[in-house]
Formats: structure tokens, sequence, C-alpha cells
């Protein structure tokens, strides 16, 4: 059940909330953003097939492109503008922002393979190395 309210998250573009900075296990990264956007696209092209094949919507196939933009890429666009904005906030408010081991596109410290929050920095700030 929890892989299935994980993909209904992903396919919905669930937005980060303010929880997710003190979770280790983050909701919504980079790749979520882009995995949902990417389920959304073949949602999309499914349907324009089928109802090219049906009805004559040949005339229309320029309507899919619209449908395109408005139900993946620029839901897509929008969550990504959010990470980033809660990404600039974990940066200033935490140790591992400044850090050369933090990948901000997943929060995570890339020397020990863990995810960060505002309340678990992984190497306790023993391994801090400064963004050069």
């Amino acid at each position: 059940m929890n892989l299935i309210s994980k993909l209904s998250d992903i396919f919905m573009f669930r937005n980060r909330t303010i929880e997710d900075s003190y979770t280790t296990d983050p909701q919504v990264t980079v790749g979520s953003i882009v995995m949902g956007a990417l389920l959304r696209i073949v949602l999309v092209l499914i349907i324009s097939f089928i109802l090219a094949s049906y009805w004559w919507f040949r005339e229309y196939w320029w309507m899919s492109f619209f449908i395109l933009w408005f139900f993946a890429v620029y839901p897509a666009y929008r969550q990504y503008q959010g990470f980033n904005t809660s990404m600039d906030d974990i940066k200033e408010s935490t140790l591992c922002g400044s850090c050369k081991h933090f990948d901000s596109t997943s929060q995570f410290c890339m020397k020990y393979n863990e995810h960060m929050s505002k309340d678990y920095i992984p190497c306790e700030g023993m391994d801090w190395e400064p963004f050069s």
C-alpha cells in the first residue's frame, strides 16, 4: 500500500510541505518531479492516440500539445519552482547547505549516503567541508 500511495503522490504532484524538511526520507525530489511529469506525458499520449483512432481527432491533433503543457509540463515546472524555494531555505538554515558534499537535488549527503533534514545532519558537523 505504501508503494501505491507514493505513486499517487508522484502522479498528483503533491506539494512539498514544511514537515518534509524535517524528515530524513523526503517525498519530493527532482527525481519524483520528473517521474510524475513522465507518467502524465505517457497518459496524455495514450489518451490522444485512443481519441485519434476512435473519433476524427486527427483534425485537432494540435490540442494535445496544449493538454500536454497544462496537464504535465506546467504543473511539474511549478512544483520544481517550489522545490527550489524550499531547498534555498534548507541551504540557508542548515550546516549541510554550505558543505561540498551536499546534493541539493535530493536533500542528500553524498559522503555518508544519507538524506539530511533540518533536525538531522549525517556527519554532525565533523566532516563539514566548505563549498568552494
